[in-house]
C-alpha cells in the first residue's frame, strides 16, 4: 500500500515513495518543451573562430540525451559535449547530422546561414 498524499510532506511519488519535490524516479521527470523540431546550426561566436555544430530541441530526458550524444559522436568520429540540453559537436557537422537524426525519427531543420 503506497501513500498518495501526506499532510506532513504534501504529494508523495508512487514510484519512489518520496515527497514529490524530492522525487528521483523517472515518473516525475518532464520532457523539454518545444515545437517538436530539432534544429541544427553552426556557431563560431565566442569560440575564437573555431566552429561548432549545435543541436537543439531534442525532446528527450537528460539520460537518453546523453546516450544519443555518445552514439552520434561515435558515428561522426568527432568530439562534442552536452550542455544544458544542447548537443555540441566540433566542426561543421550539419550535413552529416541531418540524416542521422532523421533516421532516429526526429523532424530536422538546418537553422542559420
Amino acid at each position: 500500500m503506497s501513500r498518495v498524499y501526506s499532510t506532513d510532506q504534501g504529494r508523495i511519488c508512487p514510484g519512489c515513495n518520496q515527497p514529490a519535490a524530492q522525487c528521483s524516479c523517472r515518473e516525475n521527470q518532464s520532457l523539454p518543451t518545444g515545437d517538436g523540431i530539432v534544429r541544427i546550426q553552426r556557431e563560431t561566436k565566442g569560440r575564437k573562430g573555431k566552429g561548432v555544430t549545435l543541436v537543439t530541441g531534442i525532446p528527450l530526458p537528460e539520460k537518453d540525451l546523453k546516450v544519443l550524444a555518445k552514439s552520434l559522436r561515435q558515428k561522426l568520429s568527432t568530439g562534442g559535449s552536452l550542455k544544458a540540453g544542447v548537443l555540441e559537436f566540433q566542426g561543421d557537422q550539419r550535413v552529416a547530422l541531418k540524416p542521422l537524426l532523421e533516421k532516429e525519427g526526429f523532424t530536422v531543420k538546418l537553422a542559420g546561414g
